[in-house]
């Protein structure tokens, strides 16, 4: 995408099942990418080889990392760790961006 400004409710849209992800910035130390989540999408337990964080845009869900379980809805910023064990769960279309560092 790599635009200057993205006004991220214009561009979320939701799949009919599973995620959808559009990548708004590389480089520079830094990867941002948008994840919309359809209701009921499930992400298995992985882990991230950089650190990073969640930010929640709209939606319900559960963000459960290193078997700590934080609720995701709007506003919700989430700190990871590098290799840090997480999993998801939306329980309605759930969007965030995801910022991972280099």
């Amino acid at each position: 995408m790599e635009e200057e400004n993205v006004n991220l409710k214009e561009i979320i849209e939701y799949p009919r099942g599973g995620v959808l992800s559009k990548e708004l910035s590389r480089g520079k130390g830094l990867n941002a990418t948008l994840f919309c989540m359809a209701n009921g999408t499930k992400i298995s337990e992985h882990t991230a080889t950089k650190p990073g964080f969640v930010y929640v845009i709209e939606g319900k869900g559960v963000f459960n990392i290193m078997g700590k379980k934080i609720a995701m809805l709007p506003g919700t910023f989430i700190r990871m760790e590098k290799n840090a064990v997480h999993s998801l769960r939306a329980d309605e279309n759930t969007s965030f961006i995801l910022l991972l560092l280099q």
